[in-house]
């Protein structure tokens, strides 16, 4: 199966970071590039790339943070700096701690660049390789003629997953909502499922609990970008009504992630997005002064919506999380 595009929107070169514009994606198919750790920052804070790009991105910069530190009086404390910059743009998921992470703990300051381009592509291919494991055991839970629901965009969640049963001789079709304000749902998921072949429709964010009622689809499946130890799941707003409406018509919720947060024993540990109210007027070309607009980026649900939060290692009860690291060699 040949990747889409999404599955390599943020490319390391000799200038810079190029990352895909994923917010005039697919209409366009523009390239932003980023010469510096503080350019690539703000391409994050500015939505220029979601999901998973954050994560590879700040890799890659990371890279570009050792070459600039290489000019540096204390070039070691000048990657930690940079790397606290790059967790700062986008809170709550941890991706971009662990990227970050990544590259710091493999970097040597004799030979700071090579080094650290090492620490980011052994950190690329970790990536990818738990998105595989995480695709094919989510594959294993569907039916051989499965239709499923989701939310947002997993990218290579989806991707891995959607790969993963074709090897195993089983059909997906998806319902995709639209995932407002920013479309991830209309622009990212449905696009890729397309051009992956895969039947998709497209719904609007109200339709969720109406296609759930009407028995259309049999599982919903969305990524977390985090989950807790006591089995809470956060991930794009709006996540927490399908899943509740999920619970309501006993369609089971699985919710994609390579690994609970250790570091996230509560939802309390989790610190919530609130984006700009602006986004939200924006989006709907409202801009009356008296109308003021509110935008969590993303929802917590609780584990008792949740049927099976989805790992690297395989299926995991909400509530037996701990579990997950007693498998560690």
């Amino acid at each position: 199966m040949d990747l889409p595009i999404l599955a390599d929107s943020v490319r390391l070169a000799d200038d810079g970071v190029h990352i895909l514009d994923r917010r005039v994606f697919p209409a366009r198919r523009e390239w932003v590039r980023c010469a510096t750790v503080e350019e690539v920052a703000t391409a994050i804070e500015d939505m220029v790339t979601q999901s998973s790009g954050p994560y590879f991105a700040a890799l890659w910069a990371m890279v570009l943070a050792a070459r600039e530190a290489e000019h540096e009086p204390e070039p070691l404390a000048y990657l930690e700096r940079a790397g606290e910059r790059l967790i700062a743009t986008r809170r709550t998921n941890n991706h971009l701690r662990k990227a970050v992470h990544a590259v710091l703990s493999t970097v040597d300051e004799n030979d700071l660049v090579g080094s650290a381009l090492a620490g980011a592509r052994a950190g690329d291919e970790r990536y990818r390789s738990r998105s595989r494991a995480l695709g094919a055991f989510t594959a294993d839970l569907l039916p051989a003629n499965s239709s499923v629901l989701t939310h947002c965009w997993a990218d290579l969640y989806l991707v891995e997953l959607v790969a993963a049963a074709r090897r195993a001789g089983k059909t997906l079709a998806f319902h995709c909502t639209e995932t407002r304000p920013y479309l991830q749902g209309a622009r990212l998921t449905a696009e890729t499922l397309a051009e992956l072949g895969v039947e998709t429709t497209l719904i609007t964010d109200g339709t969720g609990a109406a296609v759930l009622a009407a028995g259309r689809v049999d599982t919903l499946v969305t990524a977390a970008d985090r989950v807790t130890m006591d089995g809470h799941v956060v991930n794009k707003i709006g996540t927490l009504g399908l899943a509740v409406a999920a619970h309501a018509y006993d369609v089971p919720f699985l919710a994609m992630v390579q690994a609970p947060d250790r570091l996230a024993p509560t939802a309390a540990d989790v610190p919530i997005e609130y984006r700009a109210g602006a986004e939200v007027l924006t989006a709907a070309g409202v801009v009356h002064p008296g109308i003021r607009g509110h935008y969590p980026a993303f929802d917590v649900t609780p584990p008792r919506f949740v049927t099976t939060v989805v790992t690297d290692r395989g299926a995991f009860d909400p509530h037996a999380l701990a579990g997950y690291y007693e498998e560690e060699p």
